[in-house]
């Protein structure tokens, strides 16, 4: 098989699988399961992480030179609030990659398509690579596609939830549109639904809580990442037809005879 580089902004990589940091018992979980998914984009919360500070306990385990840290703004309230985290981090650390969130009510969590169609719209003309996280919006992901986005972030379900696809329609209209990587995000509670994203043609997805709170963190990573390049293969390979008939995979005549 060719080369299947993902190309988000102007960064080639292999993996397409990415890893959230949030949760893990202790930094020795976290870097045991980054090291074993073989993820390359790592992203974690700006509230989390003071980038001014290389002693910080995360920025402390990541080598940057070995993977890209793609900061959230998790916990934005609106798009102001968002920009400005987007801002600080740039400032801090020189990271001009960010994954867009504004989030307002927290009980659901789920992303405000206006203030984040706002704040992206902003971000862009910035010159940050602007991925955001939206709720399955065909309609949304193809304006954040126009005004310049990297990626689109559709949830699978609600964030945490672990619940798997439960857009899986609003998912397949949005990768059948969209011309720049769609990467699902969030409620990806099983291997097999990282698997079932790919196979739709998603072309990566992220995953944090399913596997910082596994009893196994590890062994659950290493099985997201065999299950991404499983379904990419499978989406690569081109499935058959579907028949609402039974189909015999073997010939009825003919292998009788010598």
């Amino acid at each position: 098989m060719k080369s299947d580089e993902l190309f988000v902004g102007n960064r080639g990589l292999k993996s397409r699988l990415f890893l959230g940091t949030g949760k893990f018992a202790s930094s020795k979980h976290m870097m045991d399961a980054l090291e074993a998914s073989g993820a390359e984009v790592v992203t974690m919360a700006l509230r989390r992480v003071n980038i001014d500070d290389p002693q910080d306990s995360l920025l402390s385990v990541i080598d940057p030179s070995r993977y890209i840290i793609l900061p959230n703004t998790a916990g934005a309230r609106d798009a102001d609030e968002a920009v400005r985290l987007a801002h600080i981090a740039k400032r801090s650390g020189g990271i001009d990659w960010i994954k867009l969130e504004v989030t307002p009510e927290i009980n659901h969590l789920l992303p405000d398509g206006v203030e984040t169609l706002k704040a992206a719209e902003k971000l862009v003309r910035d010159g940050f690579t602007v991925l955001p996280y939206i709720q399955a919006d065909p309609l949304l992901a193809k304006r954040l596609e126009e005004v310049g986005c990297a990626t689109v972030m559709p949830l699978g379900s609600p964030i945490g939830t672990n619940k798997g696809l439960k857009t899986r329609d609003m998912l397949a209209y949005i990768i059948q549109q969209s011309q720049i990587p769609v990467v699902v995000d969030a409620g990806l509670g099983l291997p097999s639904h990282a698997a079932e994203a790919m196979e739709m043609g998603a072309d990566a997805v992220l995953v944090n809580t399913a596997i910082s709170i596994a009893r196994y963190p590890k062994n659950m990573a290493i099985a997201f990442s065999k299950a991404v390049e499983a379904g990419r293969i499978a989406y690569l390979s081109g499935r058959g037809d579907v028949s609402d008939t039974a189909r015999a995979s073997s010939p009825l005549t003919g292998f009788l005879r010598k």
